[in-house]
């Protein structure tokens, strides 16, 4: 059985790790809610681009661009979004589960990969995955400028005919408590956008295109390439300090926890302890008394 010294050491460690949890769950809690408006923030732009998408794929029907349709089958490349560092539950560990299972079924274990974030540039190096570019060490609050080179890659080697399909796993920020792992196709940009309820496509306005719809559409696609990567980025960022943030509340409910515990422990071994002590003082007194009768 440990010592009260013992008990007590434990005590003082599992508050000195209480109060680091505490404060990585404080800090946490405010990049959360500025990672949170920042998603807010950018997805009317992602809707009105894919809005603006679906009109000119409208009116330029005969157009064919390697970003609109691709052949079935093909290479395929993996965006492979994740954050840079851990404590974060399984987040990391569901997006890379889900992506890896659906990038084999799809394309085969020799798929090519673009990584943003430490954790899944570790993965592909495990799996030993051809990794195409990596990025990491993206700021808490990336530009799209710092997103480009990513998305300049997989376009360029869609140009070059050397993938025809390419796909972006993130953690989509559904709440504070809810983040799902998610694989959407990134090229092709895919069907036009259609009403969730009638299931026809979302009405648009008719404009007048200078100097035509395929020129502005040439111009309007890798934009709209790198708007998916760029809110994936910014969804898994959200999603990243919202885990984070949870996993520090239960660790440090946890330490609480086994505060209590460890704190009744050693309540009981200081009273065994006294207990002894008071049977051996009155042991001996009684020893003491018998010995002069």
């Amino acid at each position: 059985m440990a010592t009260l010294r013992d008990i007590r050491r434990r005590i003082r460690g599992v508050t000195s790790t209480k109060q680091i949890t505490l404060a990585m769950q404080m800090v946490a809690t405010a990049k959360m809610r500025r990672a949170q408006n920042q998603v807010r923030a950018a997805r009317p732009y992602a809707e009105q681009m894919a809005a603006v998408l679906t009109t000119l794929s409208d009116r330029a029907r005969e157009y064919h661009h390697p970003f609109l349709a691709a052949p079935e089958g093909g290479e395929g490349l993996l965006i492979l979004v994740t954050s840079d560092r851990g404590l974060c539950g399984a987040l990391n560990v569901n997006t890379i589960r889900l992506a890896h299972r659906q990038m084999v079924s799809r394309f085969g274990p020799g798929y090519r990969v673009v990584t943003i974030g430490r954790r899944g540039r570790a993965f592909a190096r495990r799996s030993r995955l051809a990794i195409t570019y990596d990025l990491s060490g993206l700021p808490d609050r990336p530009s799209p400028a710092a997103v480009r080179p990513a998305a300049q890659v997989a376009m360029d080697l869609v140009l070059a005919g050397t993938v025809q399909h390419v796909l972006v796993a993130y953690a989509a920020y559904r709440s504070t408590l809810v983040q799902e792992a998610v694989v959407a196709p990134c090229i092709p940009l895919g069907e036009p956008a259609r009403d969730a309820a009638a299931g026809a496509v979302a009405p648009g306005s008719d404009y007048i295109y200078e100097p035509d719809a395929q020129s502005v559409l040439d111009d309007l696609l890798p934009r709209a390439v790198e708007s998916r990567i760029y809110q994936a980025v910014l969804e898994n960022q959200a999603s990243e300090w919202s885990a984070r943030m949870m996993a520090m509340r239960s660790a440090t409910e946890n330490a609480d926890e086994l505060i209590r515990k460890l704190t009744l422990t050693a309540n009981k071994v200081r009273q065994a302890q006294i207990t002894r002590e008071l049977m051996e003082i009155v042991s001996g007194a009684e020893a003491l008394s018998a010995g002069r009768s």
